[in-house]
């Protein structure tokens, strides 16, 4: 039986890849190490066949229990992370414990339990911010601009040392921003969606006009497992929604599917070292495996606009009394 170790499992992304890889792996193993700390939420797994253990990606004691579950020669794939490019900017040492750290301790494990592979989920930030007609492949150089984005290009490096140093099969993914169900509310744009059902104010940097390519999650992962499938060991893949447009675009967007008036646009403070332009060269996973994104960003986002909508709830529930001081921090209280 093909066994896959899956880190960060219950938050956004990796519980959307898990819900995935249950229905088109259904024979599979799955094992799920998640430390469950404030965007991981095994609620996002209901009704989902796991085995799951609650642990640290940097103690190499709770990865050698996830290895007991999933047994030596497993596929491992790698999300476990902080996210955030606005909270690494005011505690960076949480992100470099994660990212850094918790990585070399799953490579070193992962080697010592004789792992079959292990894809290292990664992001188009590490390449910085890109003037406007650039399209960055994976040959570009990494410029990160924010802590975040360079504890993951420190992880990238890791990964891809280890593939030289010990021959270790693995494979880097880099990705665009993703959107979907399931997605902390601190991320833009289920806070949007959230604010603008309630008709209160969304937050928006600067002018508006810094520009994200967007993914569906679900694109995201039928990507994350051709390549876990069929990549070649040792290279890096981009993962490109192609699908270009302003945060101030987002935010109108979002606001006519909820029938909401563009008057709620604030527009706050900028961050320090805010990207301009993020926007990846989807070029090669598309000619080496025949993948591409399915879901357009014009019919897929208003679904995802409903399934806010109609989960309130959910929203409610993970919105805790530590996520609005934390609002209140970064936005304001009016905001």
């Amino acid at each position: 039986m093909t066994s896959v170790l899956v880190t960060g499992g219950a938050g956004f992304i990796g519980s959307n890849f898990l819900r995935l890889l249950r229905g088109a792996r259904p024979a599979w193993r799955i094992v799920n190490l998640d430390l469950l700390t404030y965007a991981g939420n095994l609620g996002n797994l209901e009704g989902v066949e796991q085995e799951f253990v609650r642990g640290d990606v940097a103690e190499a004691a709770d990865v050698h229990r996830a290895f007991d579950a999933a047994g030596e020669g497993a596929l491992v794939v790698h999300f476990a992370a902080e996210s955030h490019v606005d909270r690494s900017i005011r505690s960076s040492l949480p992100f470099l414990r994660t990212n850094v750290v918790g990585t070399q301790v799953l490579v070193d494990v992962a080697r010592e339990r004789r792992a079959r592979r292990l894809l290292h989920v990664s992001t188009d930030e590490v390449y910085g911010s890109l003037p406007a007609g650039v399209f960055a492949d994976e040959t570009h150089r990494l410029n990160p601009s924010n802590p975040y984005a360079a504890s993951k290009a420190a992880s990238d490096h890791l990964v891809l040392a280890a593939v030289r140093t010990h021959g270790l099969d693995a494979v880097v993914t880099r990705c665009s921003n993703n959107y979907g169900p399931y997605q902390f509310p601190e991320k833009v744009v289920p806070l949007m969606i959230a604010n603008a059902r309630e008709g209160r104010a969304l937050p928006l940097y600067g002018d508006g006009l810094h520009e994200r390519d967007w993914i569906h999650v679900d694109d995201h992962g039928d990507a994350l497992l051709a390549v876990l499938e069929r990549g070649r060991g040792g290279e890096i893949y981009n993962i490109a929604g192609r699908s270009h447009r302003s945060n101030l675009d987002l935010a109108r967007f979002l606001l006519a599917a909820l029938g909401r008036p563009e008057s709620l646009i604030a527009h706050v403070t900028d961050r320090p070292g805010h990207d301009r332009r993020y926007a990846p060269d989807g070029g090669k996973i598309e000619r080496e495996l025949g993948w591409r994104p399915k879901r357009r960003f014009e019919r897929a986002m208003p679904e995802v606009v409903a399934w806010y909508d109609g989960n309130g709830a959910w929203l409610d529930r993970v919105r805790s009394g530590a996520y609005r001081r934390y609002y209140a921090e970064q936005y304001g209280a009016g905001a």
